[in-house]
């Protein structure tokens, strides 16, 4: 009897982190894409458009001049991307200097016409109506 209960206890727990690991992959599934998008806005130079599209408090920390001036400086001297491929995803809650809350580190690695390596670090995060949208970009 206790043997079955045990069993029973260990299944339960086994189809609970499934479900929480299957909650997290659409989570990440989710800002993989919107971190894709708002990337592909980039590449067409569209900065002022990356920045309207990027999450609230990414807007609060820099001005759209500010980030359009950054990615002309650093950005545009790269050249078109010509391949971009995932290097690790993982969902977290909580950041550095970020408040709490719903967060995935994307990183890319890129190769740009005058950069043949390069990784991408964009991490989306989940706002207030549940949209994924970028909250920070870092390229090196």
């Amino acid at each position: 009897m206790i043997r079955r209960i045990a069993v029973l206890v260990a299944v339960s727990l086994i189809l609970q982190a499934g479900a929480i690991w299957a909650a997290g992959s659409e989570k990440e599934k989710a800002a993989v894409s919107s971190a894709e998008r708002w990337l592909r806005v980039i590449d067409e130079g569209k900065y002022a458009e990356s920045w309207k599209d990027a999450a609230e408090p990414f807007r609060n920390a820099v001005t759209q001049a500010q980030w359009e001036q950054s990615l002309q400086a650093v950005r545009k001297p790269l050249g078109r991307s010509l391949s971009r491929t995932i290097q690790s995803k993982t969902y977290k809650t909580s950041l550095p200097g970020a408040p709490d809350g719903e967060y995935v580190v994307i990183q890319f690695t890129t190769s740009f016409e005058k950069k043949k390596s390069a990784v991408e670090t964009v991490t989306p995060m989940r706002d207030r109506d549940g949209t994924w949208r970028v909250s920070g970009y870092y390229i090196k």
